[in-house]
């Protein structure tokens, strides 16, 4: 069968964007030396912030007065191009990921310049973003030289904190070397040494792009201790109250009356609801830890990390940062479901509890009406057989006047007699009489009923 032509229009734009590599034409504009500021932005509401940093992206960009002609914007990525007359290079990008996005804000000084130092950026002419969605992740000041690296003397001038760390990358001639402590303007310096004069752009890009994510995911990771560590003390006050309701309650469900399991019912519920709402707030903040952590890892493998004489691993401060955090979380994801469901078996005890008290009422007063109905139609049996007495008794008497009187007229010769002769027939009577009402009345019952279901089948 042929396909709709209306369906290829849409699959080829989706098979364009799988293989669309927009960053790669950005490797055009990059050189040695750079100097390299970055941010990263936690979204509070990713779906309706991250149109709204692109927007913010396209804001920066009329702000600094980059020109149509070297911006290349998608749906997640963007970057535009600035040069000075003196030769500066500005390099704005922008990513949006699910949680969080960046700017990478490059300055390469002119061809031929002997360096680039921390702190601001020196491109003429160049303001700061204005205000940011979210909570800020990270800030980083990198800088990329073709300079060896510095003595450990020189080094901790420039980086602040008492431990420096560096190690070889992705190749021999690659040091990467920092403190991990923040700076005055609150940015986690970094000295990266590419190496050859005629470093690869790409290498430049490929260094700085797995840095900022090591960077950024460790610290999404971290971010959440506080959050993790009031969730512990949370979980642990409803843990110890959870056990002394299920201590007293298995101690005394026995005996316990509808008012006792309605106030069980109450409480209990209103735990739940509470742990209901921690444990989705937890699973919110917390689900994306397992992924991020090993994020980190496999970046740090794919960088072929080698000691550096007289430093300290860069992995062993990022591991040691992360070992066991998101496990961690996981694991208090699993305390909160394992309460939960603890509470919602206590609650369907209860429940079944009050289940069997109510079937138990309405056995016995469903006993209680069928002894009723019985004595019901015991009742009715006597009083249809003193109806039909009384009829006769009527009946009887009725012809003991009739006889008399033809006894008068001469032509009975002993009332009495035919009296007493009436009587059985008086009986008969009677019992046809009541016979026959009874059947009168079940006849007109019956033929009601069905005009009456009838009338509503027609109004509905």
């Amino acid at each position: 069968m042929n396909q709709p032509s209306g369906g290829r229009p849409s699959t080829d734009v989706l098979l364009r964007k799988l293989h669309e590599q927009p960053q790669v034409t950005l490797i055009d504009w990059l050189r040695a030396p750079a100097h390299v500021h970055y941010k990263a932005f936690r979204m509070a509401d990713p779906p309706t912030q991250r149109q709204q940093s692109r927007s913010e992206f396209q804001s920066l960009l009329e702000t600094l007065k980059v020109s149509g002609e070297t911006v290349v914007l998608r749906d997640a990525f963007g970057y535009g191009v600035k040069e000075a007359e003196s030769g500066d290079r500005l390099i704005v990008i922008w990513q949006a990921h699910t949680e969080y996005y960046n700017y990478q804000i490059w300055h390469l000084p002119p061809p031929g310049t002997s360096g680039v130092t921390f702190g601001p950026l020196t491109f003429p002419t160049y303001q700061l973003p204005g205000r940011t969605l979210g909570a800020e992740v990270c800030r980083l000041d990198i800088l990329l030289t073709q300079e060896l690296p510095p003595s450990p003397d020189r080094l901790r001038a420039l980086l602040p904190g008492r431990v420096l760390y560096g190690s070889r990358m992705l190749d021999e001639q690659t040091s990467v070397l920092t403190s991990f402590t923040p700076d005055e303007q609150g940015r986690e310096r970094y000295w990266v040494t590419v190496g050859s004069p005629r470093a690869n752009p790409s290498h430049l890009k490929d260094i700085v792009d797995n840095l900022v994510r090591i960077e950024t995911y460790y610290h999404l990771l971290l971010m959440q201790k506080p959050l993790f560590s009031a969730a512990i003390d949370q979980v642990y006050k409803f843990e110890q109250v959870h056990l002394q309701q299920r201590e007293i309650i298995t101690n005394h469900i026995g005996h316990a009356d509808s008012q006792a399991l309605q106030r069980w019912l109450n409480s209990l519920t209103q735990d739940l609801l509470k742990t209901n709402r921690m444990a989705g707030m937890l699973h919110f903040e917390l689900s994306a830890s397992v992924p991020y952590d090993k994020i980190v890892h496999s970046t740090l493998e794919s960088l072929g990390e080698k000691p550096l004489e007289a430093y300290r691993p860069i992995s062993d401060y990022v591991l040691k940062g992360i070992t066991g955090v998101a496990e961690g979380y996981q694991q208090l994801l699993k305390r909160v479901d394992t309460l939960r469901n603890g509470f919602e078996g206590i609650i369907s005890i209860i429940r079944t509890r009050v289940d069997l008290i109510v079937e138990a009422q309405n056995l016995t007063l469903l006993q209680s009406v069928d002894k009723t109905t019985k004595s019901q139609v015991i009742l009715q049996h006597t009083v249809e057989g003193l109806s039909v007495i009384v009829i006769a008794y009527y009946l009887a008497g009725l012809a003991g006047y009739v006889f008399k009187g033809f006894q008068e007229m001469g032509w009975l010769a002993n009332a009495n007699l035919a009296s007493a002769v009436f009587v059985p027939i008086a009986i008969g009577l009677a019992f046809a009489v009541t016979a026959f009402s009874k059947q009168y009345l079940r006849k007109k019952l019956a033929g009601e009923q069905p005009a009456k279901e009838a009338g509503k089948s027609e109004h509905s």
